[in-house]
């Protein structure tokens, strides 16, 4: 093993408190236009980029190849963008329990913070304006060691989001690491962890004080399911010991 030099987590529900404010807004977005969609069904697209949500559900109501899938998908994303948007300007966020502790030990230890987000990057900076998180980084959203954040990574600025790696590469990418084995992703949904697990990262880990329960992260790859960050100091600090 090899020491850790970069921690990727994910944003709503890891390191953002989730109070079920996108799924509301998801749902009510759908309703606006047509969509019908359970609650559950949402449930187990979090973290997934938003437009792909709505591209796979209307192409589930639709049908695969309905020409009328496209302009939906379009009015269906413009109307959850202006609803979420609204929401955090409005309402604002916070950070989750152990969230910012965890950040100051990593700071301690010169282990790079990235963020990666189902969002897209317009409510991703609203966010991260919110929390104060944006201070120090540049237009390519990369910070310097003295920064709280090393780099934030949105959704489409990727070719593919979740499940797919691409988020956590491109974040190895601005911080010039090569290997994923000096990497640990840790996120609150399935895709945060199919995406570790896809990245090849040196621990996967999965937070159950999110939006999803110890029950329904197990079936999916991971190392570790934590209850909440207040467990990862910890967790690093064993894992660096059985390195010395």
């Amino acid at each position: 093993m090899q020491p850790i030099k970069l921690v990727v987590f994910d944003m709503a529900g890891t390191t953002v408190t989730d109070h079920h404010e996108v799924e509301r807004c998801f749902a009510e977005a759908a309703v606006e236009t047509g969509l019908f969609v359970t609650d559950e069904r949402i449930l187990t697209m979090q973290g997934l980029s938003k437009r792909y949500v709505f591209e796979t559900l209307w192409k589930e109501q639709l049908g695969e190849n309905s020409p009328d899938v496209g302009p939906h998908v379009d009015e269906s994303y413009e109307t959850f963008r202006h609803i979420l948007e609204n929401h955090y300007l409005t309402q604002g966020a916070t950070p989750t329990l152990g969230c910012l502790d965890t950040f100051a030990y990593l700071h301690e230890r010169g282990i790079a913070i990235a963020l990666t987000t189902g969002f897209y990057r317009v409510v991703t900076d609203i966010i991260l304006e919110k929390l104060g998180w944006l201070n120090g980084l540049n237009e390519q959203r990369v910070g310097s060691s003295q920064s709280l954040l090393q780099v934030s990574i949105a959704s489409d600025e990727v070719e593919r989001g979740r499940p797919y790696p691409q988020m956590i590469e491109r974040a190895m990418q601005l911080l010039g690491l090569t290997d994923p084995q000096a990497v640990i992703n840790i996120g609150d949904t399935p895709s945060d962890l199919q995406s570790g697990f896809a990245a090849g990262v040196a621990l996967n880990l999965g937070l159950t004080n999110g939006t999803h329960s110890h029950e329904q992260l197990d079936a999916y790859p991971h190392d570790l399911l934590l209850s909440s960050l207040l467990e990862f100091p910890d967790l690093l600090k064993t894992r660096e010991l059985s390195l010395t």
